[in-house]
């Protein structure tokens, strides 16, 4: 277990109706063969490169409250085009000068009850799946949901 982080693409109709009723989106997000962006626990590590590359999208923070829990966060499809083009124009390369397992560990980035080490490889993998996911969710006008569990 852990707190994980991941992103399900929807259309901005199915976005319009979460936001007007939750307890539908809950059991719609529990769907198969929904088109999700699973980063596990690599969401921290790649807002730390992000940050520190200084590329404007927050994973955790972007997006507007659908839930009272604040687990569920709707991103619109403009939203959603503005990460697919800053994502788009980061290469992990640009991301990876920033990786330092050190200060990740000091700053106690999650999952911080480990030490930071040899992760450069698991969170590029992670980036490419994410830029994957934004790119096509923007190609097709999509909007998407951010779900949070902890």
């Amino acid at each position: 277990m852990g707190m994980t982080l991941w992103f399900t693409r929807v259309t901005p109709q199915e976005l319009d109706r979460a936001i007007a009723d939750p307890e539908w989106v809950a059991e719609y997000l529990d769907g198969e063969n929904l088109p999700i962006c699973y980063l596990e626990k690599s969401w921290a590590g790649i807002q730390f490169l992000l940050d520190a590359a200084e590329v404007g999208v927050d994973l955790y923070e972007d997006g507007f409250l659908i839930d009272k829990e604040c687990t569920l966060l709707g991103w619109d499809d403009g939203m959603v085009a503005d990460a697919a083009r800053a994502l788009s124009a980061t290469p992990f390369e640009a991301l990876a000068g920033h990786y330092d397992p050190a200060k990740l560990s000091a700053e106690e980035i999650y999952p911080h009850r480990r030490v930071w080490e040899d992760d450069l490889d698991y969170l590029r993998d992670h980036h490419e799946e994410l830029v994957r996911f934004f790119a096509a969710t923007a190609a097709s006008g999509g909007a998407a949901i951010r779900s949070f569990s902890f």
